[in-house]
């Protein structure tokens, strides 16, 4: 009696070293939500958690940047390499749901994000702050991660967000509606488990 052959595991590691940061992600897509995230700035960590969590990807990063010159770098680099190590586990993106959509409440704000892990970059950021910072962090950098993330993953990304008062709501609610749109769009869809899901028989990008 023949044996059925496991799928293989979809994980990354990736090291991205520049003159201005060092940082080294591990990613398995097919997990269950345990993240290990140190980058020097707290709610950075905080919203990388939380992607995590919802996504179901197990995700450890560490990061060490110029944060005494701001944290531009580190947000940005960040990420980069965890859409590096995303694009480098979904390989050739056989079998994939592909789209995902989520749209997710917190208290008085909500947030809709629509993706395409298509291997073609580009990001719709519809998302107003009215504070300058949260915390130590410059609320503009957040459009600096989303778009590293999507440039390096390959993924067509349209953040949305459609009314609140809080900016901390805010951006939580934005890490939260990628993370349930992602863990859609990179589900192994059992009806096409073995096809790329696109006429054209392949997804560009990959890494």
């Amino acid at each position: 009696m023949e044996r059925a052959q496991s799928a293989p595991e979809r994980r990354a590691s990736i090291e991205r070293t520049t003159n201005e940061t060092r940082i080294s992600v591990e990613l398995a897509l097919d997990g269950v939500g345990s993240y290990d995230v140190k980058t020097g700035i707290g709610f950075l960590d905080h919203m990388l958690e939380q992607l995590s969590r919802h996504s179901l990807i197990d995700l450890t990063v560490r990061a060490e940047g110029d944060l005494h010159i701001d944290f531009h770098h580190t947000t940005e680099d960040t990420g980069i390499a965890i859409g590096q190590a995303l694009a480098r586990a979904l390989g050739d993106r056989r079998g994939i749901c592909r789209y995902g959509e989520a749209t997710i409440p917190m208290d008085e704000t909500l947030t809709r994000v629509a993706l395409d892990v298509s291997g073609r970059p580009y990001l719709v950021w519809k998302v107003d702050f009215t504070r300058d910072k949260l915390g130590d962090m410059d609320t503009e950098l957040f459009r600096e991660w989303f778009q590293g993330f999507a440039q390096a993953a390959g993924i067509t990304l349209h953040v949305e967000n459609l009314y609140g008062i809080n900016n901390h709501h805010i951006v939580e609610s934005c890490f939260k509606a990628l993370a349930r749109a992602l863990r859609r769009a990179v589900e192994i869809d059992p009806r096409r488990a073995d096809a790329v899901p696109s006429t054209k028989g392949t997804l560009g990008g990959s890494l």
